[in-house]
C-alpha cells in the first residue's frame, strides 16, 4: 500500500463511506473558496494534502485550476487590510510561512540581509529593475521546489525522467487492478485519472510517453507554458460547466465563485462580477463564455505580476520619490514586505499568551 491515490483538484473532494477522507484546507484553498475574495479564485494554486486515514497514505494535491502567469499570492491585494499578498510576493509562499513566526527584530534583521542581496549592483539602492527580477525568482523558485518535491516520489526507478506508467501506478497503482471498484465514487477516480492521463500527454512534447523534468513542470503547472494553453482552457471549462453544454453561462460563472447562504444577502461583488460577465468576458454577448472568450479570460499573457508588485513597493516605499528605495527605506516599512496578519505583524510573539 505504498501508492499514493490521486493528485485531486478542490472541487473533487469526496466523502467516501469505506476509506476516511480527511481534507487540510490550507490558507490558498480557503481563500478560493470564501465569498469575500472572488478575484482569487482565478489565481489560486493550491499546496495543500488530503490524507486517506483507512489507506495510511498522503494524496498530494494538483492545482484547483491552472492559469497561465498565475498571480503571487493566493491572498487579496489590499493594504487597509493587511500585508499578506505583498508579503507572499516578496517572499514566495514558503518563506513567508517562515517569517510569520519571527520578532519585529528578527523580520529585520533578515529582511536587511535579504535587500543587500536584491541590490546587485551594490550602489546602496534597489531599483525597480532589481526588485522585479527578485519577486520573479521568487515566483519561479517555488514551482522549483513544489516540482522538485514530488520528483523522488514518481521517477520510481531513479532514471530521472517520470514515465506515465510510473506516474500513474505511483498515484492510482493501489485500485487499478480492481478498476476502482473498491471505492464508492469510482466514477470520480476514473475522470481523474482521465484528465492527469489527458494533461501528461499534453505537456510530452516529444510523445514518448516519458517526461522530462521541464515536460513534468509543464504537467504540475501548466499556467506556466504557452504550449499548455489548450489544457488549461479545457479544465477551467470543465471545472465551471455544470450542465455539460462545454460553455460557461452567467448563473456557472457566479456559482462557482459564491454559494449564498439561506438568509444572506447577495454581497456587492456579486452584482460586480456579473456586470464584468456581460460587459467583458462575453464578448460576443451570446450569454456563454465560449473556449475563446475563457482563454482572454484567464490567459491574461501581458498581464506582468511581478513587475506590477515591483511598481506597487516601491511606490508605497519611495519617500523622497526618487523612484528607487534605500534599505533605511524598506526597513521603515517592514511590515509590508515580511509582516503577517496572523501574528498581528509579529507583535503577538512577543506577548504573554495570556495577553493574547
Amino acid at each position: 500500500m505504498s501508492s499514493s491515490l490521486s493528485v485531486l483538484n478542490a472541487d473533487d473532494v469526496v466523502m467516501f463511506s469505506q476509506l476516511s477522507l480527511s481534507c487540510p484546507f490550507n490558507a490558498a484553498l480557503i481563500s478560493c473558496l470564501s465569498p469575500r475574495k472572488p478575484a482569487m479564485l482565478l489565481l489560486t494554486s493550491l499546496a495543500s494534502v488530503y490524507f486517506l486515514a483507512a489507506a495510511a497514505f498522503a494524496v498530494p494535491a494538483q492545482e484547483k485550476r491552472v492559469h497561465h502567469q498565475a498571480d503571487l499570492s493566493d491572498h487579496v491585494h489590499d493594504d487597509s487590510q493587511n500585508y499578506q499578498y505583498d508579503h507572499e510576493a516578496f517572499l514566495g509562499k514558503e518563506d513567508a510561512k517562515t517569517f510569520d513566526q519571527l520578532t519585529p527584530e528578527e523580520s529585520k534583521e533578515r529582511l536587511g540581509k535579504i535587500v543587500d542581496r536584491i541590490d546587485t549592483n551594490k550602489d546602496g539602492f534597489v531599483d525597480h529593475s532589481e526588485l522585479r527580477k527578485w519577486i520573479k525568482h521568487r515566483q519561479n523558485r517555488y514551482i522549483e521546489e513544489n516540482v522538485n518535491k514530488h520528483w523522488k516520489d514518481y521517477d520510481a526507478n531513479g532514471d530521472d525522467k517520470i514515465a506515465w506508467e510510473e506516474y500513474k501506478n505511483t498515484t492510482y497503482g493501489y485500485y487499478l487492478g480492481d478498476d476502482f471498484n473498491d471505492i464508492e465514487d469510482k466514477e470520480t477516480y476514473k475522470s481523474m485519472l482521465a484528465r492527469d492521463e489527458r494533461r501528461f500527454k499534453a505537456a510530452d512534447k516529444d510523445g514518448d510517453g516519458i517526461a522530462t523534468r521541464e515536460e513534468f513542470t509543464a504537467f504540475l503547472h501548466p499556467e506556466e507554458f504557452s504550449y499548455m494553453k489548450d489544457v488549461v482552457v479545457q479544465e477551467t471549462v470543465e471545472d465551471i460547466d455544470k450542465n455539460g453544454d462545454r460553455k460557461i453561462n452567467l448563473a456557472e460563472y457566479i456559482g462557482d465563485m459564491y454559494t449564498p447562504e439561506d438568509g444572506e444577502a447577495e454581497p456587492d461583488w456579486v452584482q460586480t462580477e456579473k456586470k464584468h460577465f456581460a460587459e467583458f468576458r462575453d464578448i460576443n454577448k451570446d450569454g456563454y463564455l465560449d473556449a475563446d472568450e475563457v482563454a482572454q479570460w484567464v490567459l491574461p499573457g501581458e498581464v506582468d505580476h511581478a513587475d506590477n508588485e515591483a511598481k506597487h513597493l516601491i511606490h508605497e516605499t519611495d519617500t523622497d520619490k526618487d523612484e528607487k528605495i534605500t534599505k533605511k527605506e524598506i526597513l521603515a516599512n517592514w511590515n509590508m514586505f515580511v509582516g503577517s496578519q496572523a501574528t498581528n505583524y509579529g507583535e503577538d510573539l512577543t506577548k504573554k499568551h495570556e495577553e493574547l
